[in-house]
């Protein structure tokens, strides 16, 4: 403080510093330093542009990968005020089938109903329950939502029935309530309150079940963190976004989402965004589809970055080999360290007004909080949802552990079904992997992870001294954030040490 070296009680590293010694850091690498708190935690602003013209209360969005995000994984996402991304691991039409089941759907109602047919078998319902854990079934004319309601049967309706190839027609309940299509949810659960019954089907005017109101749901909704308010586009339906690739056939895919469906956003689904296809494809779209924004990527420097910007990107996407199940630095050798990249291409995104997704090695709160001080508007989580509730797939045991499948886009098992395409290898004999397949275990449902992950970063920024995204942003390209590399020393240190055992609740 002497000698007018007041600057000397400031110590550790500015931004510019840290990140431009020729070494790539991971999340875990940076430390910030604590700041002055002069709010709650709660006042926090995590309100943040997931594209230029999307704001999401809540900055964090599902991978577009087929083991984590289809229609149920989007449809909570948007109701906790983030978003998913539809995969395109599939037809066009089964794509557009999710976009439109999420744009469509009514919060507080079940997402997807179990529907039988009258001629399927009591077989059905057992088959249902050891996989779905579902105690009922919904029978219509067709066997599918949208047909003639018929009725409903439950478990209680086949307790004493030893022929499991009974035909559901002969035991299911026919005496309903239900309730016309448009009930809000309140209504909904103000009615099974008052019948004290377990289901309340919704028909339309045609008789033809729309949706399913269920007393568990309530009940269960009540063990969760409130939602928030959630994220809606400008006709009030739930945000929902969808992968593409480059391809020709991808622009009538395109099409579809958005004439169709008015999907919110489209990601250009590339490990390496930055080439011809995805510049062509982003001035196509803008062209084409002027009211579209598009996310490009994915992309790892500044260089990079620009190029899309320019194309007319409205987001982008950063990270390359830092997902937990992503091989692509070690088969390619080419990469970047996730908390460099998102500093890099943020510095250069946020200058133009373009704001970036963080992709890739998320792993608990603290690095959600690191990538949006670094510069990052959103990020995205992958193997953080895979294994929950609402991620596609059912539930297996594998040694003792109840598990669901989840591989990388990259892995042999996902090329085979056809997101070969986002590697620009389809046309090869010879494919090489980039990822691979596994299974994680039940992770319970993202109502709950999410919620109490945006609390924890609420807390990040009240240490950092930054009160919203916005003021960390101007904390680090003023200098004001400050931070450090951390050794493998420092960071076993700062995590759980010296223990004989101990149990890691996040929450």
């Amino acid at each position: 403080m002497q000698n007018g070296h007041a600057d000397a009680v400031y110590d550790g590293f500015a931004s510019s510093q840290l990140f431009n010694q020729g070494v790539c850091y991971t999340y875990d690498d940076v430390i910030f330093h604590p700041g002055h708190i002069f709010f709650a935690a709660n006042e926090v602003d995590l309100t943040s542009n997931v594209t230029k013209n999307i704001p999401l209360r809540v900055p964090i969005v599902s991978s577009p990968m087929d083991t984590v995000t289809e229609a149920e994984m989007a449809i909570t996402m948007a109701t906790l005020g983030g978003m998913g991304f539809i995969h395109y691991n599939n037809t066009a039409e089964e794509q557009l089938r999710q976009v439109l089941k999420a744009k469509r759907h009514t919060p507080g109602f079940i997402v997807t109903p179990a529907v039988a047919g009258p001629n399927d078998t009591v077989s059905k319902l057992y088959e249902l329950k050891n996989t779905r854990g579902f105690t009922s079934v919904c029978v219509t004319d067709t066997g599918a939502l949208g047909g003639k309601l018929l009725g409903v049967v439950t478990t209680r309706d086949i307790d004493f029935i030893n022929d499991k190839l009974t035909p559901l027609a002969e035991v299911m309940t026919t005496d309903l309530v239900t309730a016309p299509e448009g009930t809000t949810a309140d209504a909904a659960g103000a009615l099974l309150k008052k019948i004290k019954k377990n289901k309340l089907p919704l028909v339309n005017a045609q008789g033809e079940l729309v949706g399913l109101a269920t007393r568990g749901a309530f009940k269960d909704a009540r063990n969760f963190p409130a939602p928030g308010a959630p994220s809606l586009d400008g006709a009030g339906l739930l945000r929902c976004g969808a992968a593409v690739g480059t391809r020709d056939s991808d622009r009538e895919r395109v099409k579809m989402l958005w004439e169709t469906a008015a999907v919110d956003a489209v990601i250009l689904d590339s490990s390496q965004g930055d080439s011809t296809y995805q510049v062509e494809m982003i001035k196509y779209i803008k062209a084409a589809h002027p009211g579209l924004d598009v996310i490009a990527g994915n992309v790892v420097t500044g260089a990079q970055a620009r190029r899309l910007i320019e194309a007319g990107a409205d987001g982008l996407r950063v990270g390359m080999g830092s997902g937990s199940i992503c091989t692509t630095q070690e088969v390619c050798a080419v990469g970047r360290g996730q908390a460099t990249a998102v500093y890099h291409v943020a510095r250069v995104a946020n200058a133009l007004g373009v704001p970036i997704i963080a992709d890739g090695g998320v792993q608990n709160s603290g690095h959600i909080t690191k990538a949006l001080a670094l510069g990052a508007s959103a990020v995205m989580c992958g193997s953080m949802f895979a294994g929950t509730t609402e991620a596609p797939g059912e539930y297996f045991m594998l040694n003792g552990q109840r598990v669901k499948k989840y591989r990388g886009m990259g892995s042999l098992e996902a090329m085979a079904k056809g997101s070969e395409t986002r590697y620009h290898s389809d046309t090869q004999s010879l494919k090489i992997a980039q990822g691979v397949s596994g299974a994680v275990k039940d992770k319970g449902s993202i109502r709950k992870t999410v919620p109490f992950l945006a609390q924890a970063v609420r807390q990040g920024f009240q240490d950092i001294g930054a009160n919203s995204i916005k003021m960390a942003r101007e904390m680090l390209y003023n200098g004001a954030m400050r931070m450090e590399a951390r050794t493998n020393a420092a960071q076993a240190e700062g995590n759980v040490h010296d223990m004989v055992a101990y149990e890691k609740r996040p929450w």
